[in-house]
């Protein structure tokens, strides 16, 4: 008797697909097995939902499954269904959003089974060499002496950043060997945990957030409110105690990958456990390790980014998201989940307790922490002896500027300095200066493919435009009126660096943006750099504002906040008082007391005063009332609808026709088309159409109804359209 299956696909195709299983394949099947299957002249990796004995399709229409490869289901079957819940959800297809759960190297047909790993030791030779030998190979020197502190595996090589020329190196010298060793399970953290280091002892705030997360059994969400420096990581840390003392495995999702590296060493430092790391800076390979090793159990702590949210756990005990405000936890392209929530729908499918920590936390959980769906917890001291900051704002209108820079600034600047502490500048904006213009005729050089200026990027020669990529050298002489006297207009992190370097000749600047850590490890070099003092003055954008722990910073200066004041987006004024609140965190961490100084031409503006005044948690309440008043986001629901076209009246006619098929009402309200905030990108017109319901229900159920008639919409053939369910970023 014929067997037929239903298989899940990565293509955006809201159906799984039939395919016939051939009497060779004799193994048992249940949904969740990886098959191989032809898909038009290509094959594709997919996921078996559904096994029949009949098939509604004709035999000539019918193709067989090439090859199953797994002997058991890759994801338990609360990660199953949490992605079946997120397609629906997220009106994306089973495939996309099975495939999304999946790391890279098993999508490609890698095998799920962990195999022999590769460890390397000392040989006799190295055991006898004095490390001082490699003085000229500081490369080679590190790998011996972090190899006289024990084994290490291909994975470590990864994590701790250690160069592969330099393995190679010591073992054409015989110093170092490598053996294959068949991964055998250990799973000793279960029944004997060992601590590295004594915990830290607790502030009466932290002695209670501890307890009762300790308390709680099954799902339990709760937002830990705290202060920056107020030390929500050793809260986490004696929740993952006695979690790991259980001989359960716990889940911290962090939003970046910068901040990876001082997460996982104060996790290492604390439990000698293994810990698996996920994120996009590892290779393939190193992410399947890391995976397997969690999904065996035998990785007591999974530590990653956004995509890190579905790895299975052999023992679940906890899910804590770090920074649980940060926009990186919305996937922007292909299928945009929002690893926040999904995580709390994790928790929920494995009855385990999740942690949401924030200092800053977003609108949208702290209503549901106001409205009792999830429990409050506040931590509204800092630890230790670090001081609350003193807040300043420096009216800079009618002031002259140096680079962005006012005096009264330069004057705090070279008085910290000279006290010896770091100084940080904050501003987000890359390259030397965000436009090229021309001193003569004042034409402002302009993306052709963009409605953006070009950025300046004066250490790389070029002008680059940071919406599309577009990429030319530098022009020597004007397009409009071919004057050679080109300028940079207004100021970017790479001409502030140059400026600040110039005017405090005696103390070393470090700029960390996109374009200073594009080389794998330069970030961890950079910090660990700062953290020894080698550098006085910090420069950078949002990446230095996370959750980064500088005990030196005494003073923080934001250079330009008004940009930040006005946009488009509904969501600018949290989005501002989110980064002011973090980076302004980085000051007065230890016990040195802290400064912070905002530069604006809105010194009478009143979210600043509000923020400055009353801080984060008043201003946020605030803003939530506004919204409310407002119907937008988190008190009503809404879904964005994105098209590009190269004709804008593609796009135009296509969202019309959208929007006739949804319905007018007192409670569910469409807005739009309208003109994305930036108009045009990459050589097309954006177009977007938004719509909003008060109940989320009905908005889903609305879409469900709508849907395949859109995608039966002869408009949307001449134009690329999206959707976005709770948008993140209106631009």
């Amino acid at each position: 008797m014929p067997l037929f299956v239903e298989v899940a696909l990565p293509v955006p195709m809201r159906q799984t697909f039939s395919y016939l299983v051939p009497d060779t394949l004799t193994q048992t099947l249940v949904a969740g097995l990886r098959v191989r299957v032809p898909f038009g002249r290509q094959q594709l990796i997919g996921l078996i939902t559904d096994i029949k004995d009949s098939c509604s399709l004709a035999p000539k229409q019918i193709k067989a499954v090439i090859d199953i490869l797994d002997q058991e289901p890759l994801l338990p079957d609360s990660l199953y269904r949490l992605t079946l819940w997120a397609a629906r959800y997220y009106f994306c297809s089973q495939g996309q959003m099975l495939t999304q759960a999946l790391p890279v190297a098993l999508r490609k047909g890698m095998d799920a089974a962990p195999k022999s790993m590769t460890h390397w030791h000392l040989t006799a030779a190295g055991e006898a060499a004095a490390p001082e030998l490699l003085k000229r190979a500081p490369a080679q020197k590190k790998v011996l002496e972090r190899l006289k502190q024990g084994r290490l595996t291909a994975e470590d090589i990864g994590h701790l950043d250690l160069s592969k020329a330099a393995f190679k190196a010591l073992s054409e010298k015989g110093w170092i060997a490598a053996e294959e060793r068949t991964a055998e399970l250990d799973l000793g953290w279960r029944t004997a945990l060992e601590l590295d280091e004594t915990p830290l002892k607790l502030n009466p705030a932290q002695a209670v957030a501890v307890a009762t997360l300790n308390q709680q059994i099954g799902y339990h969400c709760s937002l830990l409110e705290g202060v920056t420096g107020s030390g929500k990581t050793e809260v986490y840390l004696s929740v993952l105690e006695s979690q790991l003392k259980q001989g359960k495995q716990a889940l911290i999702l962090v939003p970046e990958i910068g901040l990876t590296p001082q997460t996982i060493a104060r996790f290492q430092r604390r439990f000698k456990v293994q810990v698996a790391v996920i994120h996009s800076g590892l290779t393939d390979n190193q992410r399947l390790e890391a995976w397997r090793l969690a999904r065996s159990g035998q990785a007591a702590i999974i530590i990653g980014t956004r995509s890190a949210l579905f790895t299975p756990m052999a023992y679940p005990g906890v899910i804590i998201l770090d920074e649980e405000h940060d926009s990186s936890f919305k996937q922007q392209e292909g299928v945009g989940y929002h690893a926040r929530d999904l995580a709390v729908m994790r928790g929920h499918l494995e009855a385990i307790p999740v942690i949401l920590g924030s200092a800053t936390p977003s609108l949208e959980t702290l209503q549901n922490a106001l409205n009792g769906r999830y429990q409050h917890l506040l931590l509204n001291e800092r630890a230790g002896a670090a001081k609350n900051v003193r807040q300043g704002i420096i009216d800079i209108r009618n002031q002259p500027l140096k680079a962005g820079m006012s005096t009264p600034l330069l004057n705090e600047i070279r008085l910290h300095l000279d006290a010896g502490n770091q100084v940080l500048l904050f501003l987000n904006r890359r390259g030397f200066a965000p436009a090229l213009l021309c001193h003569e005729c004042g034409h402002l050089h302009e993306c052709d493919r963009c409605d953006a200026f070009f950025t300046v990027h004066q250490g790389l020669g070029e002008i680059c435009c940071h919406h599309c990529g577009n990429q030319y050298a530098i022009p020597k002489q004007c397009h409009e009126c071919g004057s050679t006297m080109l300028m940079g207009q207004g100021i970017g992190t790479e001409q502030l660096a140059e400026a600040l370097q110039k005017e405090f000749p005696k103390h070393p600047v470090v700029r960390i943006d996109r374009d200073t850590t594009r080389l794998k490890g330069s970030l961890e070099t950079h910090l660990d750099a700062i953290h020894k003092g080698e550098y006085k003055i910090l420069v950078g954008t949002q990446m230095l504002a996370k959750g980064h722990h500088f005990p030196d910073v005494t003073l923080v200066g934001l250079l330009d906040v008004d940009g930040a004041l006005f946009s488009a987006d509904f969501r600018a004024p949290e989005r501002f008082g989110q980064l002011y609140t973090q980076v302004a965190g980085r000051a007065g961490r230890a016990s040195k007391p802290g400064t912070v100084l905002l530069q604006t031409h809105q010194s009478d503006n009143p979210i600043l005063r509000e923020l400055l005044h009353k801080g984060y948690g008043e201003f946020a309440r605030a803003q939530l009332k506004e919204r409310q008043q407002a119907l937008l986001p988190p008190a009503w629901h809404m879904v964005l609808v994105r098209a590009e076209a190269h004709l804008a009246s593609d796009a135009d006619a296509f969202l019309n026709a959208f929007a006739a098929l949804l319905p007018n009402d007192k409670e569910f309200e469409v807005i739009g088309p309208l003109p994305a905030p930036l108009d045009r990108k990459a050589g097309k017109f954006r177009r977007q159409l938004m719509f909003q319901a008060k109940n989320r229900n009905r908005l889903q159920q609305e879409f469900e109804r709508v849907h395949p008639l859109v995608e039966q919409l002869p408009e949307g053939k001449r134009c690329r359209w999206s959707l976005d369910r709770d948008p993140q970023d209106l631009l």
